[in-house]
């Protein structure tokens, strides 16, 4: 257990943020799915040698390179040739930044020294390499030099790195006259002299998150220029600010993460325009472009809306949601914007893509397999990307390590629970020390329990999110009483007094069912949904069902549906639960 000051609520900054987060050694997880999925990657990125990890980037600057090669798009490779095959060579070392990063956190979470020693050897092997000869020619430099901008953050903050913030002033004052002059998007590079097609995709457009966030982290008022200087406004954040919905045929997943950039002005700065551009995305994306599990972008594009485009997708391809790269965007932005506008839909759309997409991810394996796409398919499987080390790898551990920041929020005399996950988190309120637990089977089950511990009584708020789809039914009692303020559906219901160890507070939260159409264009396309989670039919061939079927469907063991058809017994399974097993995320239904 990694021992840690308890913080305080008063000490927060609040401006121009209504919510703030907790550190990741404040919040324990039990044994939970989200738990495991942290564990596991982890000991896989622990298990690789720092010289396999620093090859790539060294073999680039032509300095001395110890160690096997990874393989797969980690790999350095001079025989690259996208017209063939990008199985190797494709983005050198995109990943060595966020396994950094992931690292740093997790010894945030854990305490444990020889995970924060391989965060120092690591970024003191990259500091030694030269930096202009490690990125001059590289196919991603914007990319590269984001992730390993965040992995440096990360080591200092959370890791203790002392040379850290050296390391990155060096590192920037080397890279960036290397970038283009202002974020450019996929056409502009190609409008540029280019080697190949893939040198047009670098995300130049990602680089301001983690550019403000070194500003805000006191790394110097040149990151605040930095990160205005490759906004992208003029094509981007500009339309979408003004209502127009430019998404469709972008690429979907780094067009959704650029938007953290956005709504990260915002908190920095204050730009309005730049929160509009993020909220008024986010609702394009979740009116028009999602999947009932949350997930967007078949085919790694946004479809157009009203075209059928993402029923389309369901015949055509198996590739229906880039899982973890998509979630790990997904849940920054909605964390932002939970925080800023204090709006329970963002938590509830963080919690419907955790359930159904990434925590049933396929796991991260030692020799780089992972997983990539979410299959939506009428006949789909999980199945591991056939490239290994691809970008995935990189982004799925660090959403596993943010789960923490993700389930717990606070204000001042306020601490609000966003996720419903089996855990405990710990903080100073008062002079007091205060520890909240909550236990259960949510999603499965549809009670929430919570204790609390304190070092004397205290006074203050527990805001517990209330999903939208909970209806007019939900209820929180205290000490075996129901409270007297209203519980209402899609906000936060709040406990306010005095609190005493051995207080208790039970959720209910129904869990109803309900049917969600693909899109407008086809009504009788659905998926059932209960709660926040979509219930996926295990078949390997559509059946014959009507909406009262479906809607009957009961859990006959934990995690398992059954529903009686005119064809016999039809179950269904969470896509945590799904292995090998073939199954539809949508059927059509019948008269």
């Amino acid at each position: 257990m990694n021992s840690f000051s308890l913080p305080s609520f008063a000490s927060q900054p609040l401006t121009p943020t209504c919510l703030s987060e907790f550190d990741y050694g404040d919040v324990q997880f039990d044994n939970c799915l989200q738990q495991e999925q942290l564990d596991h990657s982890l000991s896989v990125i622990m298990g690789l040698s720092d010289d396999e990890m620093l090859k790539p980037l060294r073999q680039h600057a032509g300095v001395a390179a110890p160690g096997k090669d990874l393989g797969g798009w980690y790999d350095e490779f001079a025989g690259y040739d996208f017209r063939h095959s990008i199985e190797r060579g494709f983005a050198p070392a995109h990943s060595l930044g966020q396994w950094i990063s992931a690292l740093a956190r997790g010894y945030a979470i854990s305490g444990s020294k020889p995970m924060q020693e391989k965060v120092h050897t690591l970024i003191q092997g990259y500091a030694a390499i030269p930096q202009v000869k490690a990125y001059a020619g590289l196919r991603f430099p914007a990319y590269t030099y984001d992730k390993l901008v965040c992995a440096l953050l990360d080591a200092s903050k959370w890791a203790q790195c002392p040379d850290a913030f050296d390391i990155l002033n060096k590192m920037t004052d080397e890279v960036v006259p290397l970038l283009p002059e202002k974020a450019l998007d996929h056409d502009e590079m190609r409008a540029r002299p280019h080697i190949d097609e893939p040198f047009c995709w670098d995300e130049s457009y990602t680089l301001p998150e983690n550019l403000f966030i070194a500003y805000e982290r006191g790394a110097g008022e040149r990151y605040k220029k930095l990160a205005m200087q490759y906004l992208k406004d003029d094509t981007y954040f500009d339309p979408l600010s003004e209502g127009k919905n430019v998404l469709p045929g972008h690429h979907a997943y780094s067009y959704f993460n650029a938007l953290n950039s956005s709504i990260k002005a915002y908190m920095v700065t204050g730009s309005d325009k730049h929160f509009r551009a993020a909220k008024n995305a986010f609702d394009f994306i979740q009116s028009s472009q999602s999947f009932a599990t949350g997930g967007w972008g078949p085919n790694e594009t946004f479809v157009t809306p009203g075209t059928g485009g993402l029923y389309d997708s369901l015949l055509n391809t198996h590739s229906s949601f880039e899982t973890p790269c998509g979630a790990f965007a997904h849940f920054k932005l909605t964390r932002y914007l939970l925080r800023v506008t204090g709006d329970t839909k963002y938590g509830d759309s963080m919690e419907q893509v955790m359930y159904n997409t990434v925590l049933g991810a396929k796991p991260l394996l030692p020799d780089g397999r992972h997983f990539y796409y979410s299959d939506y398919n009428f006949s789909a499987t999980k199945f591991y990307k056939p490239i290994v080390w691809a970008c995935c790898s990189g982004t799925l551990p660090q959403v596993a390590v943010d789960y923490r920041i993700n389930t717990y929020l606070r204000a001042p005399g306020s601490i609000y629970v966003n996720l419903y996950i089996p855990s405990s988190v710990r903080w100073l309120h008062e002079g007091a020390q205060v520890k909240l637990a909550q236990s259960g089977s949510y999603p499965f089950e549809q009670q929430v329990r919570f204790g609390i511990t304190a070092s004397r009584p205290v006074r203050f708020a527990v805001k517990l999110r209330i999903p939208a789809w909970a209806g007019d039914g939900a209820t929180v009692q205290v000490n075996g009483k129901r409270i007297k303020e209203p519980v209402v559906a899609g906000s936060f219901a709040s406990v306010e007094r005095e609190w005493k160890t051995g207080d208790r507070i039970e959720l209910e939260l129904p869990l109803r069912k309900r049917l969600v159409a693909i899109d407008e264009q086809h009504p009788d396309v659905v998926a059932l949904m209960q709660g926040p989670l979509v219930l996926f039919p295990i078949t390997m061939t559509e059946p014959k069902v009507t909406r009262e079927q479906l809607l009957a469907s009961k859990q006959f063991r934990r995690g398992q549906w059954r529903t009686e058809t005119h064809e016999g017994s039809l179950c269904f399974l969470p896509f945590t639960s799904i292995d090998q097993e073939n199954y539809s995320t949508y059927l059509h239904v019948t008269a």
